[in-house]
């Protein structure tokens, strides 16, 4: 695969992360990626996983040197650690900063912004994003923050 990083932000790889990379999942998202997760799916098996992946033409993310093999578009990582996974990333060029929040952390649904009534627990003057699938609310706080650190520390 070519280096994310040749392409523009707007041709950025769309993803499909095998079920070891559920933690790695959540910080792509909050990256800006569009992160598709086997688990998500409900699906398992690696046949599955490289259908999918190859019918979405999203780049496979595994830890399974195997399922990489097969992979027409795959990346492996050997870590078992999230922040490993992520500095391998970033050393293939992948762009791992925080910009607007762009993806649902849990479903991959798009945000869009929020104008209507914060909820209760969201700190005042707070922007809220909205996911438009599964209807989350998302703004930029401690987790954002704590995220944001990790990111600038790879």
């Amino acid at each position: 695969m070519d280096s994310p990083s040749s392409a523009s932000s707007l041709t950025r790889p769309t993803l499909f992360l095998d079920v070891m990379l559920g933690k790695l999942t959540t910080y792509l998202r909050m990256c800006g990626y569009d992160t598709a997760y086997a688990l998500d799916r409900d699906v398992e098996d690696d046949d599955q996983i490289l259908e999918l992946a190859q019918v979405e033409r999203r780049t496979l993310i595994t830890r399974d040197e195997l399922l990489s093999e097969r992979a027409e578009n795959g990346i492996l990582l050997t870590s078992l650690d999230v922040i490993e996974q992520l500095r391998e990333l970033d050393a293939r060029g992948f762009d791992l900063s925080l910009s607007e929040p762009s993806r649902c952390s849990s479903c991959n649904g798009k945000l869009i912004r929020d104008d209507g009534e914060s909820p209760e627990h969201a700190p005042n003057g707070k922007q809220i994003w909205r996911c438009q699938d599964c209807r989350k609310q998302f703004w930029k706080g401690s987790h954002w923050k704590s995220v944001e650190r990790t990111l600038s520390d790879l």
